[in-house]
């Protein structure tokens, strides 16, 4: 393999370890919605963030070294990295868009509850 070559499948490997990290730690906060754990979704869905910001990072900077005029060969690896990359980032925002309706949710259950609560109290 030429050094290019080594770089390239470096950076895909990279993307594709930190996305797969990422779905974890998504999948992890999914469960966490599931048991009403907002806190703990929120923090596992800031890290998973994180990993796909950094997996993006390495990506573009592999776009902009092309976009120079660095030859960028054809690679299927690099082409997995970047569809697993997308995918994963596309899991997390519907996740994180979950997070918030659940949230809104449980909190308008909650103040049903509440409300129940006191007219039953009321009527007593």
């Amino acid at each position: 393999m030429e050094p290019k070559e080594d770089a390239l499948v470096s950076a895909a490997m990279q993307i594709i370890i930190l996305a797969g990290d990422s779905r974890r730690l998504t999948f992890e906060a999914g469960d966490a919605l599931a048991d009403a754990n907002f806190a703990l979704a929120a923090e596992l869905l800031e890290r998973a963030q994180a990993k796909v910001r950094e997996a993006h990072t390495i990506h573009t900077d592999c776009i902009q070294a092309s976009a120079a005029g660095e030859p960028l060969g054809y690679s299927m690896l690099f082409t997995h990295a970047q569809d697993t990359l997308m995918t994963v980032n596309s899991e997390f925002r519907l996740v994180k868009k979950l997070a918030g309706v659940f949230e809104r949710i449980d909190n308008r259950l909650g103040a049903l509850e509440r409300l129940a609560d006191r007219e039953e109290e009321i009527a007593r």
